[in-house]
């Protein structure tokens, strides 16, 4: 009777140790963040009911509730909709599930006791946040494209130094202009500013000859002029174009604050003006900016003259919304870090004209550097600036939140909605074109502050939209944004990368109809051959 006992419970303790012995604490609040190794905090162990079971581990986050569970489950049942597939396993390796309504890990193993827990760090649930096979494959692929894009930084970057090193006094002009030669062509320059903009620090001037007056304004006046190369140069190149504006010597301030924001390489854009050199010209008593030369003029004297087209205004409109975006902007077009910049003085007479038709942004002298660190007494010190007929309402008023730096670009956008009105009312799409006026027309050629005051902000007065203008879908799109830009709340107007967006969508539309229009003249050309 008593082996008969002590059998039994030889027997008894041998089916006990066929069965998984795992941690089993359901569910419960837990500190693991989901990284690395992690103990978890249960302390409670069971044998499973069955044979079949094995010990199953599931960290849970959702929100910043963050829950453990341990349990014995049978695999050939699914847990929580999921199929276990690692139980063979000795350890506890972690991995994440998908479409669990929370960030779901779970594992699963046998043949180790507690193999689910234990106190030994190696025997801890494992998380394979990083090293799956699957960030592993991706590791591997992107390793040959880094090293490809390596070499050719240090590549190009070789080059350039080399070049430098190489022409310092390319063909006998200062060293800093050898790079602007090859910007300019022969019938006067209209060149782009996809070039660093640049300063002669040198001491010796350039030879230029100015030509024409061209333009002049309140702090200085702008020629026409010939840069003369270097007497070492062959006759064969003879005189490049350019613009020389030149400030007095009382107009110091002016000169400099222009430079400053022209010398900045994060303002170089293809429409914005493209920048040369600065000098102090000592003997004349005054202070030159060199510049690109446009041909064609500013944008109030090319509306004078011509009538445009539709693709013109498209041209001319989409480039100005584009360049005021990226003065705006805080990235460069490559997402480099930039302090955006407000010109607050946005007029067609600042805009001059391309040769392919599109804007370019000029006189600086009123441009801020929107700077976080300026403080309010700094901004406020900056004055009610800009051109009469083009201010925003907010700027008459002098009531602009000078708490928000973003206020001075909604003053900018004001702005360029009058200019946009401008465009529009040149435009052969709209109908009878009417001689150019500038936006309100009916004030004297200078109105005053006062005069603007009573227009916009006593009688709410902006430029008419005629029912004619809508007839175009492109232009009525157009001038839906133009009436959201001059709004007298300056948080409802759009933003200047808005603007450029929907001239961006106005051109995919364009496209689609000229395709649609292709295929109904197929079509018709189908049907006459049809009938013949």
């Amino acid at each position: 009777t008593v082996s008969h006992a002590i059998l039994k419970d030889m027997f008894i303790v041998a089916v006990m140790k066929i069965r998984q012995l795992c941690r089993f604490c359901d569910v419960q609040a837990s500190g693991c963040q989901g990284k690395g190794s992690c103990m978890v905090e249960c302390d409670r162990n069971s044998i499973c009911e069955r044979d079949e079971e094995v010990c199953v581990s599931i960290w849970r986050k959702k929100d910043d509730n963050v829950t453990f569970e341990t349990l014995c489950h049978n695999p050939a049942d699914p847990l929580y909709g999921l199929m276990l597939d690692d139980y063979n396993s000795t350890k506890c390796i972690m991995k994440e599930k998908k479409g669990m309504g929370s960030k779901f890990f779970i594992c699963s193993c046998s043949k180790n006791e507690e193999c689910n827990w234990n106190k030994k760090c190696d025997s801890n649930p494992i998380f394979l946040l990083i090293y799956s096979q699957v960030g592993a494959v991706i590791l591997v692929s992107l390793v040959p494209l880094l090293v490809i894009a390596v070499v050719v930084i240090a590549s190009f970057y070789c080059y350039r130094v080399y070049s430098q090193q190489r022409n310092p006094r390319k063909k006998g002009l200062p060293r800093d202009f050898s790079d602007k030669q090859a910007i300019m062509d022969n019938e006067g320059s209209d060149s782009s500013s996809t070039h660093a903009n640049n300063l002669n620090h040198n001491n010796e001037l350039l030879p230029i000859d100015l030509d024409v007056l061209v333009g002049k304004g309140r702090f200085a006046e702008v020629y026409k002029a010939k840069l003369k190369q270097g007497s070492s140069v062959s006759e064969e190149h003879g005189f490049e174009t350019v613009a020389v504006k030149i400030f007095q010597y009382e107009e110091y301030a002016s000169w400099k604050s222009e430079k400053e924001i022209f010398s900045d390489a994060d303002l170089r854009h293809e429409n914005v003006l493209h920048f040369l050199t600065a000098e102090e010209r000592k003997a004349q008593r005054q202070y030159w900016l060199i510049t690109a030369y446009h041909p064609l003029g500013n944008l109030q004297e090319y509306l004078t003259n011509n009538v445009i087209s539709w693709h013109d205004l498209w041209m001319l409109g989409s480039s100005l919304a584009r360049v005021v975006a990226h003065l705006h902007s805080d990235r460069t077009s490559c997402g480099r870090c930039k302090v955006p910049i407000a010109h607050r003085d946005i007029k067609s007479s600042n805009i001059l004209v391309k040769k392919d038709l599109t804007c370019c942004l000029c006189d600086f002298g009123l441009a801020l550097r929107l700077d976080n660190t300026l403080s309010v007494d700094e901004l406020a010190n900056s004055g009610q600036v800009g051109t009469a007929r083009y201010m925003a309402p907010e700027v008459l008023e002098s009531r602009i939140n000078l708490e928000n730096i973003e206020s001075f670009k909604q003053a900018d956008v004001y702005s360029m909605a009058l200019v946009l009105w401008e465009i529009i009312s040149r435009c052969s799409a709209i109908g009878e074109v009417q001689e150019y006026k500038p936006p309100f027309g009916n004030l004297r050629e200078h109105p005053c502050v006062e005069s603007m005051k009573d227009s916009v902000l006593r009688d709410r007065g902006r430029p008419e939209i005629p029912n004619s203008w809508m007839s175009h879908t492109g232009i009525q799109i157009v001038c839906g944004s133009i009436e959201e830009c001059w709004d007298h709340d300056p948080e409802a107007r759009l933003t200047a990368h808005c603007v450029a967006e929907r001239f961006d969508d106005i051109e995919y539309l364009d496209k689609l109809s000229d395709c649609s229009d292709s295929e109904e003249k197929i079509l018709e050309e189908i049907i006459v051959v049809d009938e013949k």
